[in-house]
């Protein structure tokens, strides 16, 4: 028994596959672009260094590198590095005029800054050093550096000679 025609095609079904294509490039994209927006800025650890009272001190001419060695990368006592300055050893700023410091370990002598104090840990900055060199007496200048590690963060509280 025929009731006037032909049946209609039952509709065709499309797959999931497309949809599920589409959604895996966008939670990509969106995985890359959480990890870019998290790096961003994280990649210039810079030592900063600034005067606290005069001019003539906010442009240090000492070479220092004073810094406590990493556990896991331990150097030589003789790097002119600052990261591996300590308490009593003089340091120079070799870095141009108006450029960011370049701190080396020197002899102690004229135009270049004692090492008073050694803050080892994690900085916030300028504030921060500025902050914890306020405590000790007689410094001229502070500088700091900070990295991605807060463990290998310090300040260092200087005097100019």
């Amino acid at each position: 028994m025929s009731y006037g025609g032909d049946p209609a095609p039952a509709p065709r079904r499309r797959g999931r596959g497309p949809l599920i294509a589409l959604l895996a490039v966008v939670l990509l994209l969106a995985a890359v672009g959480g990890a870019f927006w998290l790096r961003r800025g994280q990649d210039d650890p810079a030592p900063v260094a600034a005067p606290t009272d005069s001019p003539a001190a906010a442009e240090p001419s000492a070479d220092a590198d004073a810094t406590e060695p990493a556990p896991s990368a331990a150097a030589p006592e003789s790097s002119a590095d600052p990261r591996f300055a300590k308490v009593g050893q003089c340091v120079r700023n070799d870095a141009a005029a108006g450029a960011k410091p370049k701190l080396l370990i020197s002899e102690c002598g004229a135009k270049s800054y004692e090492v008073l104090s050694r803050i080892d840990g994690a900085t916030s900055g300028e504030r921060d050093a500025e902050t914890k060199c306020g405590k000790v007496q007689g410094y001229t200048n502070w500088y700091f550096f900070d990295s991605e590690l807060d463990t290998l963060d310090f300040v260092l509280c200087l005097k100019q000679r």
